[in-house]
């Protein structure tokens, strides 16, 4: 056991696992859904209810499960029945919800890497054809390569282990990641187009959208649906209910201050967030209006926004690769930190060493993905889900993890800590090296009382129960 503690080895110190944990949070839920939700509820106002939210719920969710891997050093698999050994049948779940999402995953990976690379060689104008994405993932063989060259490169990453892998690419690609997001949000700002009727919409407009609140035609139930909205980002936003943290927290250095690492977490991740939106949400206004910021989804990325690089001539070919780009980074973040959730948690379970798990664990989702990619083709279905969302075989696997499975593990992580074995098993850890926590009323509160209650709201909305 001694040898496989030195394989699992450690972040080198607090920036390492600051970058890489904050590059998990920064995935394809910031570029996309974040924006979505801010325009679609009301603006400013989304963005101040995700803030008290994140700084509160998302908070002692996030320095639960990173406390919970430091205080054990274990993976999520093992780590709850060293803190309470009737417990131990919760870190199933927990392995189970990284394996259900990293196939898919690796499948909206591949298509990021069609896109990108379609821009780079100079056809970004192919990418705005009417039935150019969905010619491509209902082809038979594209999308598979595309996925096994993602999935590739989180194998290598991750088969690299904690400091020479996930930490050493971490380093590079997420200062990469922000320069460009910052490049592209201030641009946006700028951006002005005159349609046909003549009217002329700007960034700076879109902006406003965005960043302003909106209390029009505000009732109690539209605000009871943007803090479901705002808590429901803080799954995708924060790598919550994943068992990543935990996975992360296990690889942190006892001498490295907890709290001041993940509040560095949470702000990091929110400014990502806030501007995707600065750079999506402006962009689409001007030259979509606001139906435009009504596409949600896949859709916004490979529909939405190619049509408005294409209307920019060469620069916009040029942007388009630099948003593609970056978009990839922020994907590849992600989808390493789920599998080596995974990974971790075989190589704690069974003492396996990294080598072998991450063959199996990359092997078995493959296949999973494989599943996926040929749910648009051979095995293509449309099933309706009890949320009423309509979706294939990729779509079940996301509401079977991101509606049932996370706010459940959030509900019983809740249980286990704030009832069970009470919040201080989590306090002594987060305060092991005299650091003061200043936050601890309100953590007790939060885990104890507030975020079970809302979590167990999600879950009802999830069943469509509410």
């Amino acid at each position: 056991m001694e040898n496989e503690k030195k394989e699992r080895n450690s972040f080198t110190g607090s920036l390492g696992f600051v970058l890489a944990a904050a590059g998990s949070a920064v995935g394809l839920g910031n570029i996309w859904r974040f924006p979505y939700c801010a325009a679609k509820d009301g603006g400013g106002l989304f963005l101040l209810v995700y803030l008290v939210f994140a700084l509160t719920f998302g908070f002692a969710l996030l320095i639960t499960e990173v406390a919970t891997g430091r205080k054990t050093q274990q993976g999520p698999l093992t780590a709850y029945k060293f803190i309470n050994s009737k417990w131990g049948w919760l870190g199933i779940f927990s392995f189970v919800v990284p394996f259900i999402i990293y196939p898919y995953y690796c499948v909206i990976g591949g298509w990021v890497i069609k896109y990108m690379v379609t821009y780079i060689i100079g056809k970004g104008s192919i990418a705005v054809q009417d039935g150019f994405f969905g010619s491509f993932i209902t082809g038979s063989w594209q999308p598979i390569v595309f996925t096994l060259i993602f999935a590739g490169a989180c194998f290598y990453i991750v088969y690299r282990g904690v400091e020479k892998g996930i930490e050493k690419y971490s380093k590079i690609l997420m200062p990469i990641l922000a320069i460009i997001v910052v490049f592209i949000a201030f641009y946006a700002l700028f951006l002005k187009f005159t349609d046909a009727d003549g009217v002329t919409r700007t960034g700076l407009q879109g902006a406003k959208i965005y960043l302003v609140p909106n209390f029009k035609g505000l009732t109690v139930r539209g605000f009871l649906r943007i803090c479901l909205d705002a808590i429901g980002q803080l799954f995708y936003s924060l790598s919550i209910a994943m068992g990543i943290m935990i996975a992360y927290g296990s690889y942190m250095k006892k001498d490295v201050k907890l709290e001041k690492s993940v509040n560095q977490i949470i702000a990091f991740d929110t400014g990502i967030a806030v501007l995707a939106g600065l750079m999506i949400i402006p962009t689409v206004f001007v030259f979509s209006g606001m139906d435009g910021l009504k596409t949600a989804g896949t859709s916004l990325i490979f529909v939405a926004l190619p049509k408005i690089f294409n209307s920019l001539g060469i620069f916009g070919h040029i942007l388009g690769a630099l948003f593609f780009i970056m978009v990839l980074f922020a994907a590849l973040t992600s989808a390493v930190s789920i599998l080596e959730a995974i990974t971790s948690s075989l190589i704690d379970k069974f003492n396996w060493s990294r080598k072998k798990s991450v063959l199996v664990m990359s092997a078995a989702t493959f296949i999973i993905s494989l599943i996926v990619c040929l749910g648009y083709n051979i095995w293509y279905f449309d099933l309706t889900l009890p949320n009423g969302s309509v979706g294939q075989i990729l779509d079940v696997l996301d509401y079977l993890s991101n509606n049932i499975l996370m706010p459940l593990i959030g509900i019983l992580t809740c249980i286990l800590v704030g009832w069970v074995c009470k919040p201080q098993t989590i306090i002594d850890e987060i305060t092991l090296n005299g650091e003061k926590f200043v936050r601890k009323w309100l953590y007790t509160a939060m885990i104890k009382f507030v975020a079970p209650l809302l979590l167990f709201v999600i879950l009802l909305t999830g069943l469509g129960i509410i």
